[in-house]
């Protein structure tokens, strides 16, 4: 019997899978910096959290997953952020895919899933492909940046836009699936944080992609989605607009507590060579340890009340209030430069030694730095939409 029949037959706990990603942070403090030189995750870390059934929280029952609530999922990804958030980043992108495939034709499953159910997916949305309608789908191609943990996926969402028809007179944002064999990788992931996330470039050259394995933006905006459980199952009925944009910021809270760890385990015993002062009677030390510990209780209280309300609404089969998905869309986006904000002032507060690359904090802080230049969480954009709202003014968003 396998690890994860096993998991079946006990009936797995939220509680014992959050612990299994507790237990691994260690170990992901020790391969951070061979994350970081090798510019991916390595292949054990991805396996262990495979073991651990990590992948397969919001995944279908229907193909060997738990389909749990999303309230989990994010209580593994900002736990095993506290360790290293290249690893929690890749987490949380790849394992929201096994989420978002539910929301495919069922024939898109099978083709993923029908033979190994440890498979996982990537993705890079940017709408840069090249669309070409032909009978039974689409001819595509071109090349996106951004894949996140790519060379572990056998297969890859990217984004494309079809052109307008005389039916459809509306260009229709798509994400499309392509297998592994019509894909090239691309070694283009040289940055200053996030560097084990590998997240390359993707290139497609004119390959056929099945109607099937493509899905609007516009099913995702308003619940009519094709896949089978999106009909039937809560958790496939919550807006993609909401579940993925925290895919991609919630890390950047677990990374902050990871911050504050590193920080308290320096500043609890360091003296001032200068000074002779202890750090931590150091009242601007208190104060920036403070800030940062009650943002981070903060933004993981109001996660779990936004997730409560999405999925009370989805259980209700009742729409979420439009003005809320807006509000939350921003709060999402908003994330990433409060916890910014803070783990800087801990940065300030590590003196002269702070500076140094062996610094245990200075990573944390160019990894959230390097999340925050992700589009979906630009503050700016989504809090004047969410402002001109409030005003009276129309949305101009439908990544909702």
């Amino acid at each position: 019997m396998t690890a994860h029949e096993k998991d079946l037959q006990n009936e797995l706990s939220p509680a014992a899978l959050v612990q299994r990603a507790r237990d691994m942070v260690p170990y992901l403090q020790e391969t951070a910096a061979r994350a970081e030189a090798e510019r991916r995750i390595p292949v054990e870390t991805v396996q262990k959290m495979k073991d651990a059934g990590f992948f397969r929280v919001l995944q279908p029952k229907r193909w060997g997953g738990y389909q749990m609530d999303p309230q989990v999922f994010f209580d593994i990804q900002l736990t095993l952020a506290e360790g290293c958030m290249s690893t929690a980043w890749i987490y949380g992108v790849i394992a929201v895919h096994n989420w978002q495939i539910a929301l495919f034709d069922l024939k898109a499953q099978e083709d993923i899933w029908r033979d190994d159910t440890n498979v996982l997916i990537a993705s890079s949305y940017m709408p840069v492909g090249k669309v070409v309608s032909v009978e039974g789908g689409f001819k595509f191609s071109g090349r996106w940046a951004f894949s996140s943990g790519c060379d572990h996926c056998d297969w890859v969402f990217l984004g494309g836009v079809v052109p307008p028809t005389a039916e459809n007179p509306a260009p229709d944002y798509r994400t499309f699936l392509v297998p592994r064999s019509d894909f090239k990788v691309l070694d283009t992931w040289h940055t200053f944080g996030l560097r084990g996330t590998g997240s390359n470039d993707i290139v497609v050259d004119d390959v056929f992609v099945p109607e099937y394995r493509t899905h609007s933006s516009l099913d995702g905006f308003r619940g009519t989605n094709p896949g089978i459980d999106s009909k039937t199952v809560p958790l496939y009925k919550i807006p993609f607009g909401q579940l993925f944009p925290r895919a991609v910021s919630g890390s950047t809270i677990g990374a902050t507590q990871g911050a504050i760890n590193a920080y308290r385990d320096v500043a609890s015993k360091r003296i001032g060579t200068n000074t002779g002062a202890k750090t931590a009677e150091d009242p601007h030390a208190q104060m920036a340890v403070a800030r940062a510990q009650a943002l981070v209780d903060q933004l993981k209280l109001r996660l779990n009340v936004i997730f409560d309300r999405l999925m009370d609404d989805a259980r209700r089969g009742e729409a979420t209030d439009m003005t809320q998905r807006i509000q939350y869309r921003y709060e999402s986006a908003a994330v990433p430069e409060a916890c910014l904000a803070e783990v800087l002032e801990l940065q300030k507060m590590c003196g002269g030694r702070g500076i140094f690359t062996s610094s245990p904090l200075q990573r944390f802080v160019l990894d959230i730095l390097a999340g925050r230049a992700h589009v979906a969480n630009n503050p700016y954009q989504f809090g004047r939409n969410y402002g001109g709202v409030q005003l009276g003014l129309e949305s101009t968003d439908f990544f909702l």
